[in-house]
């Protein structure tokens, strides 16, 4: 069938009926310098196999690397039948339903992806995801001026991940609602009561904890949960859900436990694709659902007494009344939470657990062979986990370039986003890192570095 399947005849027929004489015509507002004369630069159709072959060649010019890179996208290992699933129509093409109690199958899987993320978080409910970690933090700043009311700023550490702080700032700035950046210390990388008190409290709505940060460091979660609450503040956890497989979760943080608890859903079963698409994920405790933006599924059970799933809360309301909703959010990633469900319950408390634990001795074998070469030190020495920050005697961006031309992504120059702490990068380890490709790398850095030693300066080349 053509895209548009009327005919010829129903077309004339259809435009005799309104009084013109061509479709173009009921374009005739638009000048016509803006019209396009054509489509010049689109190529001629090509078949299934051409196609296949086209795409083929443009993802082998992303070439193929051994992966340290972290800072919020990880290279997790994802079970076959994961995706597999994923893709089947049902789920595949399914999307978010307007008469939603008629997809009880669509349902179903948002009220576990709910449930598992509420277990993983230990908070009372979760929504049905958001369109990434950054969006889902802004989000939660958002939700919190509004339970706050009269407040309108929000203490950001700098040990956030610097997109997720742009993102935020980004959305949030035009709605009158300041991000307050609280510095860290730099010996320890971590953020300290001492800089929290520094900071003034008028009109703050909330603070953000990330758990681990940026840095992979530890926060004192328990401390800072507690001082914030104590001094009137809502607590926004920002935290890696492989993570929580291990960590105490936001809901047992201090005395109170956090407010609200988001994070990116990446490392649960999505690949890393150049970069997305990814799916955020969002909770809180009771007294603040309303405030949360998109749906949450519930189950409950019909007159006969069947299991059944109903929309249970749907506080957005953008297709009724959007200038009162939470959020402007369209749609969520239903695909990707799908594969996040799926993933979670093929691995289980006990996978996910063994996952975080073997990603993070990785990280500490990785570390320790890296440490051993002349030229590079661990940064801070704070409990971490999954990732660390070195510091190397000589220009990152030099020799993260040497080691890529070895088919090694070595890490993240921090420079641009942390100028203090100078010649640092962020490496990262997963469980999916062999000793062998740990070795390498070593290896690699350790000639470089030795190489750029020995190289003579520059004047002296000439001069010889």
């Amino acid at each position: 069938m053509p895209f548009i399947p009327h005919t010829k005849a129903e077309i004339e027929d259809m435009l005799q009926a309104i009084g013109v004489d061509s479709i173009d015509a009921l374009f005739d507002e638009i000048p016509s310098a803006l019209c396009a004369k054509g489509l010049s630069h689109i190529p001629s159709g090509m078949s299934e196999m051409e196609v296949g072959r086209l795409m083929s060649e443009r993802a082998e010019q992303d070439g193929v690397y051994v992966n340290f890179i972290g800072g919020g996208a990880y290279d997790h290992h994802i079970p076959a039948a994961v995706w597999d699933l994923t893709t089947r129509g049902e789920f595949y093409t399914a999307y978010t339903p307007y008469q939603a109690e008629a997809s009880q199958g669509t349902l179903q899987l948002l009220y576990e992806f709910q449930t598992m993320i509420s277990s993983l978080t230990a908070m009372d409910v979760a929504n049905a995801s958001l369109y990434d970690g950054a969006s889902a933090l802004a989000e939660a700043v958002l939700a919190a001026v509004r339970a706050k009311k009269k407040a309108g700023r929000v203490l950001v550490p700098s040990t956030v991940n610097p997109v997720y702080r742009q993102v935020v700032t980004s959305i949030v700035s035009n709605q009158g609602i300041e991000t307050v950046a609280v510095p860290f210390s730099e010996t320890d990388g971590h953020s300290t009561i001492d800089l929290l008190e520094r900071q003034d409290l008028r009109d703050v709505a909330a603070l953000v904890i990330p758990q681990p940060n940026y840095f992979g460091i530890l926060e004192d979660v328990d401390a800072m949960t507690d001082w914030a609450q104590k001094k009137g503040l809502l607590v926004i956890a920002l935290v890696n859900p492989v993570a929580m497989a291990l960590l105490k979760p936001p809901g047992q943080w201090g005395r109170g436990g956090a407010d609200i608890a988001v994070g990116e859903g990446q490392p649960l079963g999505v690949p890393l694709s150049s970069g997305g698409p990814y799916f955020g994920f969002m909770c809180c405790k009771q007294p603040l659902i309303r405030q949360m933006p998109g749906r949450i599924v519930g189950r409950t059970v019909d007159k006969e007494g069947n299991p059944g799933y109903a929309l249970t809360l749907q506080a957005r309301e953008q297709h009724i009344r959007r200038s009162k909703a939470t959020s402007n959010i369209c749609t969520n990633q239903g695909l990707l939470v799908t594969a996040a469900t799926i993933h979670m319950a093929l691995l289980g408390p006990a996978g996910l657990r063994s996952v975080a634990e073997r990603s993070h001795a990785n990280t500490r074998r990785l570390l320790a062979r890296l440490c051993d070469i002349d030229g590079v030190d661990k940064m801070f020495h704070r409990p971490f986990f999954h990732e660390s920050v070195v510091r190397l005697t000589q220009s990152p961006a030099t020799v993260l370039r040497a080691l890529e031309a070895q088919g090694i992504v070595g890490g993240i120059d921090l420079g641009a986003s942390y100028p203090q702490l100078g010649n640092a990068v962020l490496v990262c380890a997963t469980e999916t890192r062999t000793e062998s490709e740990i070795e390498s790398y070593a290896s690699h850095l350790q000639r470089i570095l030795s190489r750029r030693r020995l190289d003579p300066p520059c004047a002296q080349k000439v001069g010889s």
